[in-house]
């Protein structure tokens, strides 16, 4: 009797995770920890905030802080256009918001399609990538959104 085996992700190895773009780069975030994808809206100022924390929304009654993600890796601030979003997600407790320039899929990966990212840098920034997934002939940084946001919290 020949066996045959299947090249088929078993879903209990794999998860789905929401792929944006910041500048030339793809990131993607756990599709659990998403709640919505918005267009951006009127955003309040707070005072005294970091510069990366571009304020608050008040999304159907719910107040909602907002981070710029290129500001965060500190890259070049850019007009929104009419792809950028700002992607709501849970952290802890915490409802959070975080700009985006576009929002652009969903993909699944398997753990054997992540490859954890060593500290070989001082560059802060790899604090906040828990690995790359590879997705074809592409690389999609994995975020930690967990450390992005709390050690956002520790500098404000």
């Amino acid at each position: 009797m020949e066996i045959k085996t299947s090249n088929k992700i078993d879903i209990t190895d794999s998860k789905q995770y929401v792929v944006f773009r910041l500048d030339t780069e793809e990131y993607a975030l756990d599709i659990q920890r998403v709640i919505e994808i918005v267009t951006p809206t009127t955003i309040t100022r707070v005072p005294k905030a970091p510069n990366y924390v571009k304020g608050v929304i008040n999304l159907r009654g719910e107040i909602i802080p907002v981070i710029g993600l290129r500001e965060r890796f500190n890259l070049p601030v850019i007009e929104n256009t009419e792809d950028t979003r700002i992607i709501i997600f849970k952290v802890d407790e915490a409802t959070i918001g975080g700009i985006v320039d576009s929002v652009a899929e969903v993909i699944q990966l398997s753990k054997q399609e992540i490859e954890k990212v060593s500290n070989f840098s001082n560059d802060l920034s790899l604090d906040f990538i828990y690995g790359v997934g590879k997705v074809n002939e592409r690389i999609v940084t994995l975020l930690n959104i967990d450390r992005l946001v709390h050690h956002a919290k520790s500098e404000g």
